[in-house]
């Protein structure tokens, strides 16, 4: 597959470096208001739009500010062009609903770049929730403190802001697990939150904790912050009806479910954890999700992460800001 990146920030260079384990894909070109070129790759075509690409490709990779996924998605869209798009989804249900109207409206496969979902772990675990494995689970709490320094916001004017990224860490830096906490558990009936800025001169929150309740009894907890120096481990706790477990990036950190052996993988870790650091360096899961977004276009099946289900994440990071 020949992709074209539009944006050419630090995720280019995790997207560069992925492709460049495929052994049958490339990136031919990006796109760049800026005429910047990604740090790894100087030599790239580049034009300032989509529209002025001629060289032949097939998908596009969106790494620019949450807010402008829509933009590119729907004029990839219009081109015949397959998206491949950088959570989130975007950050309004209607840009959202527009992208997934365009790219069914044009036959091209929509996905978004959760990768957390292809750890072992996160993978094993969803298995045993289908199963119903674990008996009634009765609370889940998610623990997501992270630190960013005031060099982080610098770097772009759209860092922390309501209209760049769309919201503070609930939508920037904790929506990979509230989306894993989402594809475990489902959508909870009722929300309740509270957050703030505490350190950072920036006008989205750093800190906040939401209180999840669902149809089924199950009281779940989310704390996202980017405020939490030095930043910790992303901790997601489930205890049920069969004992607890623990995962601590994306890895099962302690297990004491009657019945069933700790089923913990012994891969290495991969994707580490984000807590000081917006940086990917270990691009094992990228390469998962390209591998999927591929496999999905030539069997015309839907990705690991389709549209739908992605939307569903920024959907509970709405009602967790109070916009229903």
């Amino acid at each position: 597959m020949k992709y074209v990146l539009i944006g050419t920030g630090n995720i280019a260079n995790t997207y560069l470096a992925a492709i460049g384990k495929l052994p049958n894909s490339q990136v031919v070109a990006c796109v760049s208001r800026s005429g910047r070129r990604p740090s790894t790759a100087p030599d790239l075509p580049c034009a300032a739009s989509l529209a002025e690409i001629t060289i032949p490709f097939d998908a596009v990779i969106i790494g620019t500010p949450n807010g402008l996924h829509h933009l590119s998605a729907v004029e990839a869209a219009r081109l015949g062009k397959h998206v491949l798009t950088e959570k989130p989804l975007d950050i309004h249900r209607a840009t959202m609903d527009a992208m997934i109207d365009a790219c069914r409206h044009a036959g091209v496969t929509l996905a978004v770049a959760y990768q957390r979902r292809t750890n072992p772990d996160n993978i094993t675990l969803k298995r045993l929730f289908e199963q119903q494995a674990f008996g009634r689970i009765f609370a889940a709490d998610l623990s997501c403190k992270f630190w960013r320094d005031q060099a982080y916001f610098d770097s772009g004017a759209y860092r922390g802001s309501w209209e760049g990224d769309g919201g503070g860490p609930f939508m920037q830096q904790a929506c990979h697990n509230i989306d894993t906490y989402l594809w475990f558990f489902g959508m909870p009936a009722e929300v309740t939150s509270h957050f703030a800025t505490f350190i950072h001169p920036i006008e989205v929150e750093d800190h906040g904790a939401a209180l999840l309740k669902y149809e089924n009894g199950m009281i779940g907890t989310i704390i996202a912050s980017t405020a939490a120096r030095p930043g910790l481990p992303a901790r997601l706790e489930v205890h049920c009806e069969k004992g607890t477990f623990v995962t601590l990036d994306d890895r099962i950190s302690y297990w004491a479910i009657d019945g069933i052996d700790n089923p913990a993988s012994a891969a290495p870790a991969a994707n580490g954890n984000n807590a000081n650091s917006a940086a990917v360096t270990d691009t094992a899961r990228h390469e998962d999700i390209l591998r999927d977004f591929e496999a999905a276009v030539r069997d015309k099946r839907p990705p690991l992460v389709d549209a739908e289900s992605a939307r569903q994440t920024t959907e509970l990071i709405l009602r967790i800001y109070g916009r229903q």
